[in-house]
């Protein structure tokens, strides 16, 4: 078995340093695009309540107009 030499442990923590640095790197980047994707999910989010909301401006006038045009009763 080799002997653990002070510089053989020392090559093998700057590995290990380098290693813990590319994963801090990736982490970052992942972390960078989540932030995006959340910012994405939230515009999404929001203009799906804005589409609902138009929705339901577009119903209320239809229900209108077919009063006005005496297809249905009005509702009491």
């Amino acid at each position: 078995m080799a002997e653990a030499t002070n510089d053989l442990i020392y090559e093998v923590l700057k590995a290990v340093q380098r290693d813990v640095s590319a994963v801090r790197s990736d982490v970052t980047d992942l972390k960078q695009q989540m932030t995006a994707v959340r910012g994405h999910l939230v515009a999404i989010q929001q203009d799906v309540g804005n589409i609902y909301n138009r929705l339901g401006h577009l119903e209320d006038r239809a229900d209108r107009i077919e009063v006005r045009l005496g297809l249905v009763e009005p509702a009491h």
